[in-house]
């Protein structure tokens, strides 16, 4: 894998290698028209499960909550049970290692995050947060391949899916990898983001030896993400997202663009997936909460043994709750993807559980997923652009117009907003 000039992460190769198709290659892209989809494996890896739903997926229980003991909720993003299940894993001997996104020093290797192996509590810890960075997992692959052992993954859907698409053609991956650790995922953003909150900042990206995207204030509500950037000289640059040009997540500055064709918010395929309970009074309570959705009946047990313990602090919900916490990524992924599909196409045609369609949806919402596909693709060329002239400014002013369109059309803020309001009034 190697940066692309979008400064995504993409397979490398020989031209030859590049040019030649194999079966076995495409069915080890989780976003290849011949891979195996989340359905077909979930009813593979979980038959029995007690409940199935076309949001979540499969399930044997989901809760709402956070940990309790040591300082996981501290050190997480949200509620810190990513962690403590994690190391639960650890403690209990059911694994020898955690795979993981951990910080990198950029200068061993040009990047701020990569996939590493944690065999110890306080490797683990080192690795909590949130990293909306591009990263692979080629190099942990090949050292569970190398080093024998039982193994736990923590990825995204699309990572977690292609694991199972792997283990299926590689035996002792297969007998290694034993668990998987979903992470609930809106999209990816490509490496150029640390450069443009760099530019917002104040630092050159050269400088930066640390990045946080999402410092934790207890005092201020879990939505209100601010990201940091510590410099090499000792010093610390913070700011709001919402003050940063690309800072609206929903808006897809800087989006992957595979991202526009994924059906899976909440890793269907993971033995239990995390996310944050984005609903209220959750959303408010910046210590962070979790909404975690368990598949696996052996994680299960873990989990309830916790909750008899007093050492995580989880309640039930149904399936409909889940969804509500993702209601945005859902229409993202199932509305928006269902009128992504109609589009024309030159390239591979996608195959989705989702089927192409778009007549119920009114030309405003048509309108806001063009903009958001709009603002994906062109956001790396404007930020291109300015970076080959030297003047950051160019990015900036286009952003700033692209989010006046968006917020305009898709939250009515602004006399845009008012202009839209009228239109959608008369033409319904």
């Amino acid at each position: 894998m190697d940066w692309d000039r979008e400064g995504q992460l993409k397979p490398d190769g020989p031209r030859e290698w590049m040019r030649s198709r194999t079966r076995a290659f495409s069915t080890l892209c989780p976003f290849s028209p011949q891979s195996e989809d989340e359905d077909s494996i979930a009813a593979r890896l979980f038959p029995k499960a007690a409940g199935s739903d076309q949001w979540i997926g499969r399930f044997e229980g989901a809760y709402v909550g956070h940990a309790l003991e040591d300082s996981y909720r501290d050190r997480g993003s949200s509620g810190g049970m990513v962690s403590w299940v994690a190391a639960e894993l650890l403690q209990r001997g059911l694994v020898d290692g955690i795979a993981h996104v951990a910080p990198a020093d950029p200068d061993a290797g040009g990047r701020f995050f990569r996939y590493s192996i944690s065999r110890d509590l306080d490797a683990l810890n080192r690795g909590a947060k949130s990293r909306y960075y591009p990263v692979d997992m080629a190099g942990i692959l090949e050292e569970i391949r190398a080093v024998p052992g039982r193994y736990a993954i923590v990825g995204i859907p699309c990572f977690i899916k292609s694991v199972h698409l792997t283990c299926a053609q590689d035996t002792v991956l297969r007998e290694r990898i034993v668990f998987t650790l979903g992470l609930v995922c809106g999209h990816m953003k490509s490496r150029n983001m640390v450069e443009s909150f760099g530019w917002q900042m104040g630092v050159d990206v050269r400088d930066v030896a640390r990045v946080e995207y999402r410092l934790k204030d207890p005092s201020r509500p879990a939505n209100w993400y601010r990201a940091q950037l510590s410099c090499r000289n000792g010093e610390e640059r913070q700011q709001d997202w919402w003050h940063l040009v690309d800072g609206d997540w929903g808006s897809g500055f800087f989006q992957n663009s595979a991202c526009d064709f994924c059906d899976d918010v909440v890793a269907e395929t993971a033995d239990i997936s995390f996310g944050d309970a984005w609903v209220e009074p959750y959303s408010s309570d910046g210590r962070g909460t979790n909404v975690v959705v368990v598949r696996s009946p052996e994680i299960h047990a873990l989990l309830r043994n916790g909750m008899e313990q007093g050492r995580v602090a989880l309640s039930p919900v149904d399936a409909g709750f889940v969804r509500e916490t993702q209601a945005a990524g859902f229409r993202q992924r199932r509305e928006g993807l269902a009128y992504r599909l109609g589009w024309a196409r030159r390239d591979v045609k996608p195959r989705k559980r989702v089927h192409s369609g778009h007549h119920h949806l009114g030309w405003r919402r048509k309108l806001i997923y063009r903009l958001r596909y709009m603002i994906s693709r062109g956001s790396s060329g404007a930020f291109q652009l300015a970076k080959r002239l030297g003047r950051p400014g160019i990015f900036m002013a286009w952003g700033r117009l692209m989010l006046k369109l968006y917020h305009g059309v898709t939250y009515s803020r602004g006399r845009l907003g008012a202009a839209f309001d009228w239109a959608e009034r008369r033409l319904g």
